[in-house]
C-alpha cells in the first residue's frame, strides 16, 4: 500500500478522470450497477431530509440517491472529477457539489443520511479514524450510515475494507443495522435510534 499526501491523491485521481471520464465503469459495469442498487436498497428510510456523499468522483450515485433525499451535498477534491459530477446532477436544484477534502474538510450542520462508498480505504489510519469521528458526530438521531468498499485491493490503498468499517464500528453511538459480505464488497449500514418517524415515500419513483 502506497502512502498519499492528500495533494498527491487529488493528483493522482485529477489525471484518472482527466483521461477517462469514467475510469471505474460507474455507469456500466455489472460490478457498479450491481452494487449500486444493493446500496439503494440497503438504506432503511424511503426519504431523506438532508445527505452526504463524500468522495462522490464523477457523481453517478450521487444522481441515484438525488431522487431519495430533500437535499444532498456531494463533495469530492478531484477538480475534473467534481465538474463531470455537476453535470451529472445538473437536473437536481436539490443538490449541491463542493470540492472538498476528506476528513479536513468535513462539513459543518448534520445529516440524516452520510453515505461513504469506495473511498475511505486510500486515507491514513488517523484520517479514517477523524472521519468516522465526523462522520458519527454529523449524523441526526434516527439518521442512516453507509460504508461500501471494495474487497479486491487497489492501487494506492491505505487501508483494508475491514479496517475502514471496524472504524465506524467502534463508535458507541451507531448501532448495526444491515451487514452485506459479498464476494467484491463489503457494506454496513449503521442507525442511530430516535422516535421521530422518517419521511414519507416520494409520490414518484425518479
Amino acid at each position: 500500500m502506497v502512502s498519499l499526501t492528500t495533494a498527491a491523491r487529488a493528483r493522482y485521481f485529477d489525471a484518472k478522470f482527466a483521461a477517462d471520464d469514467d475510469p471505474w465503469r460507474y455507469r456500466d459495469s455489472w460490478y457498479e450497477r450491481r452494487k449500486r442498487d444493493l446500496v439503494l436498497a440497503a438504506l432503511p428510510h424511503a426519504r431523506y431530509r438532508s445527505a452526504f456523499e463524500p468522495g462522490c468522483a464523477n457523481g453517478e450515485l450521487s444522481a441515484h440517491l438525488a431522487p431519495r433525499c430533500e437535499r444532498l451535498l456531494s463533495a469530492d477534491f478531484a477538480p475534473t472529477a467534481l465538474a463531470l459530477a455537476q453535470r451529472r446532477v445538473a437536473r437536481f436544484a436539490h443538490v449541491s457539489v463542493e470540492r472538498r477534502a476528506m476528513p479536513d474538510d468535513w462539513p459543518a450542520g448534520r445529516f440524516d443520511l452520510i453515505v461513504i462508498s469506495e473511498f475511505a480505504y486510500y486515507l491514513s489510519r488517523e484520517q479514517c479514524a477523524t472521519l468516522a469521528d465526523l462522520g458519527c458526530a454529523s449524523l441526526e438521531a434516527g439518521g442512516t450510515l453507509l460504508c461500501c468498499h471494495w474487497r479486491h485491493g487497489g492501487e494506492a490503498w491505505m487501508l483494508d475494507p475491514a479496517d475502514v468499517h471496524a472504524r465506524f464500528d467502534a463508535r458507541d453511538a451507531l448501532h448495526r443495522h444491515t451487514r452485506i459480505e459479498d464476494r467484491d464488497f463489503l457494506l454496513d449500514v449503521w442507525t442511530r435510534e430516535t422516535d421521530t418517524p422518517p419521511l414519507p415515500p416520494p409520490e414518484h419513483d425518479a
